[in-house]
């Protein structure tokens, strides 16, 4: 088995320091994909409500329901639907910042600290 060189260099503490950074970093990504996955669907459910706002009280209106269009019983139960989505949405949006500003910070810290380490693993040592 041949072993990387640079592995050799590296203390086991930092290698796993390494790991971890880079677990985080993948964390931060999939939050990060996830609030733009909110934030897109809290986009089509706030261009819905402005619609749905516009509309006459008797335009037939039909919501969608699995692979179903079923007709809406009022234009007020979509409009109440469709907050609750909007509330529900941003609420969810909130909880990702915060998340990923909390993974930022820890993120840029065990950047640093782990930039630091190997630093000091490759300054020569005295012998």
């Amino acid at each position: 088995m041949v072993k990387n060189m640079a592995s050799e260099e590296i203390p086991p503490q930092l290698q796993d320091q390494l790991i971890r950074l880079q677990q985080m970093k993948s964390q931060l990504q999939m939050v990060t994909q996830q609030r733009q996955q909110v934030e897109i669907r809290l986009r089509e459910v706030e261009q819905a409500l402005e619609e749905v706002e516009k509309l006459k009280d008797n335009t037939p209106l039909y919501k969608s329901i699995g692979s179903l269009l079923i007709k809406a019983e009022s234009k007020e139960s979509v409009i109440k639907g469709l907050k609750e989505d909007k509330e529900t949405l941003e609420l969810r949006k909130n909880t990702l910042e915060k998340q990923e500003s909390r993974l930022n910070e820890k993120l840029a810290d065990m950047q640093s600290k782990v930039e630091n380490a190997l630093k000091l693993s490759q300054k020569p040592q005295p012998s």
